[in-house]
């Protein structure tokens, strides 16, 4: 590989790359990856094999996951294609509790012998963890929900869509960014199927057939002469949706302020790109911003990221309890200030929704890993702290009864446990568009899509970047900036939240790689909000030098 190609795909490509891939995937021709590999009755009769031989081995509870995962990326860059790639993983992972202790197992060989052994193996581990075990697991009741299906409400499924037609678009993408001047640009396509069939000793069966959606790109503009370069990444959503999200609808683009384009519902990769290039332009002649106390007017391409980090981590109970410490830390939401009912978390507009319902969002599902019908409940309240996100064996430990449907595994071979939902800001009461919220700004920073970022290890004291900046003057856009960054703790900066635009403006964007856990697991989230606006918050200039 040359060292440019190298680069390049360091800046996007290697994110993607490096996007998770289930255990004991193989490559697959992608006509194979329309073909079922059983029906519902196969996979019903497997998973009873599992629970009979767990309480015949003395289990008092047990679950089965039967899961197919398919990966498709397409990557390419300038007129080439960079590597196309279809991966398969399929087997069975099976949970115990045997004398108050979890225990668990796996197998890729999704046979009656394979799946009998599975379960041995969760029980031994089960009964040898035991004689550790300090308290016995308690699990929230659910009902038995019988025979039940689940599908995500996609209009074209992306895995049958040619080859040919996913490259012809993405160098499509490629020749306009370079048509408007770009230097180098990569453009990938993400597909993810997750087939999962879950049974519990509880009586459920639940099917599930579950798509995810993500194009992106990242355009490079150098200026030789004073040797200066910018990237602007892709405008897009990674989406639970199918391959109708690419036909960038006219109705689902927005006229965002400062000229910008923005999309929702559906999106126009080819269009984006060529505003990419143009962009990259103008972000390298842009004005170096001055450091001090800035209104922010935060877009929900670039909010997602700060819930995500400030809200979404901070809300989940296992890192409250310091269950969750090594892999990025625990959270400054202690139970105390739950307890207290009137932690103030943020100003009186903030509301914040878990929801694994949400049409369109990388989280949406039917039912969780532990066989709970997902719902949605709220987190922030009038900007005070009122509930965490919590699982089947976490929710006694904060005097709740019912399961909040928000436990997952990234794959069959994986244990299950805790992970965020979508959490969303609820968009404002009163309408206002994002034009009027400039309006009202003297002296701001509109910034739009998400950027570099770094916060503490109890989710509290942060810096957030982005990618595109541009400087409020009187009400009005004033030119682009650069080298932004702001600097705030998680509770001084939701209680600057002055104003959110209406449910007109709101947006969903997310992430397929939400990590967590040792060893680590991915999960694929979203996070919506409608365009923000944050009083005095400081900014540094991240393009000097002390």
């Amino acid at each position: 590989m040359k060292r440019r190609d190298f680069i390049q795909l360091a800046g996007m490509g290697a994110g993607a790359m490096m996007l998770p891939m289930p255990a004991f995937s193989r490559t697959v021709d992608p006509a194979e990856m329309l073909v079922p590999l059983m029906d519902v009755k196969q996979k019903k009769a497997l998973a009873d094999v599992a629970l009979n031989t767990a309480r015949s081995l003395g289990a008092t509870y047990a679950d089965v996951r039967i899961g197919r995962y398919l990966n498709q990326f397409v990557a390419t860059r300038e007129k080439k294609v960079q590597g196309i790639t279809n991966t398969e993983s399929f087997g069975t992972g099976v949970r115990v509790i045997v004398n108050g202790t979890w225990g668990f197992g796996a197998s890729n060989e999704v046979t009656p012998d394979g799946i009998k052994k599975a379960t041995e193996r969760a029980v031994a581990i089960a009964k040898a963890n035991s004689k550790f075990q300090k308290e016995p697991v308690k699990l929230a009741t659910t009902p038995s929900y019988g025979e039940v299906s689940w599908k995500t409400p996609i209009q074209k499924n992306g895995f049958e869509v040619s080859i040919k037609d996913k490259v012809d678009l993405l160098l499509n993408a490629n020749a306009k960014a370079m048509e408007k001047g770009a230097s180098f640009v990569n453009s990938l396509l993400f597909l993810v199927n997750e087939q999962k069939y879950f049974a519990s000793t509880e009586g459920s069966y639940i099917d599930q057939d579950i798509h995810r959606t993500w194009p992106n790109f990242s355009v490079s503009m150098v200026d030789r002469q004073s040797g200066q370069f910018k990237n602007r990444s892709a405008f897009s959503a990674p989406v639970g949706m199918g391959y109708e999200y690419l036909d960038g609808k006219a109705e689902d683009k927005i006229q965002g302020p400062g000229g910008i384009i923005l999309y929702n519902k559906s999106y126009d990769i080819v269009e984006d790109a060529a505003m990419a290039a143009e962009q990259a332009k103008q972000m390298i002649a842009a004005k170096s911003v001055e450091p001090g106390k800035y209104d922010l007017v935060l877009e929900p391409s670039h909010m997602w990221l700060t819930i995500h980090e400030s809200v979404g981590h901070p809300t989940e109970l296992d890192r409250v309890l310091g269950y969750e410490a090594n892999y990025a830390g625990t959270s400054f939401l202690t139970l105390d200030k739950w307890q207290s009912k009137n932690f103030k978390f943020g100003s009186k507009i903030v509301n914040f929704m878990a929801d694994k319902t949400q049409v369109g969002s990388l989280g949406a599902v039917g039912f969780d890993d532990e066989g709970v019908k997902c719902k949605s409940w709220e987190l922030i309240k009038d900007g005070v702290l009122v509930n965490y996100q919590a699982i089947r064996d976490q929710v006694n430990i904060i005097g709740q009864k019912e399961s909040h449907g928000c436990c997952y595994s990234q794959s069959w071979s994986d244990v299950q446990f805790q992970r965020m939902a979508n959490v969303s800001l609820q968009a404002g009461r009163e309408q206002v568009t994002p034009e009027q919220m400039i309006s009202g700004v003297d002296k701001g920073i509109y910034i739009v899509k998400d950027g570099s970022f770094s916060i503490d290890q109890q989710r509290y004291n942060f810096q957030f970047g982005g990618v595109l900046f541009f400087e409020i003057k009187n009400g009005k856009i004033a030119g682009m900036l650069k080298d932004v960054a702001y600097q705030a703790n998680t509770q001084e900066f939701w209680n600057s939240c002055a104003q959110i635009c209406d449910e007109r403006d709101y947006r969903l964007n997310g992430a397929f790689n939400d990590g967590k856990g040792q060893p680590s697991q991915s999960n694929a989230v979203s996070h919506g909000s409608a365009t923000t606006r944050f009083n005095g918050v400081n900014v540094i200039n991240t393009g000097r030098t002390i």
